[in-house]
């Protein structure tokens, strides 16, 4: 989990499924690819709403007008959030291999 420290306090950063939506709903009107889009160049109102989001997900609660009065390092907080997402490609599901799946396709007693 990645962290970030506002006004000299550390806060823990997540993605769930929650920040997720909302910052989808907040920057891309509910669409993804538009999401996607907006977020190739994002401006720092972006990273506020994202790093609000994140922090949300970590089990703490700020306001927007909060972090934009807050003593927040820019460098740090686009690094915490890139690592925030990145933690998200570290716990993808594992596809089975093939070679463990018995004829029915159910893991075989030796993959067990």
């Amino acid at each position: 989990m990645s962290e970030i420290v506002i006004n000299g306090e550390t806060r823990p950063l997540k993605l769930t499924l929650g920040a997720l939506a909302e910052i989808e709903a907040a920057l891309g009107g509910g669409d993804f690819e538009a999401l996607r889009a907006r977020l190739a160049s994002p401006r720092v109102s972006d990273l506020l709403v994202i790093l609000r989001a994140l922090i949300a997900g970590g089990g703490a609660g700020v306001t927007l007008e909060a972090l934009k009065a807050a003593d927040i390092d820019f460098a740090q907080a686009a690094g915490a959030i890139a690592e925030a997402f990145n933690a998200l490609g570290d716990a993808s599901p594992k596809k089975p291999r093939e070679d463990s799946l018995s004829a029915t396709g159910s893991p075989s007693e030796s993959s067990r």
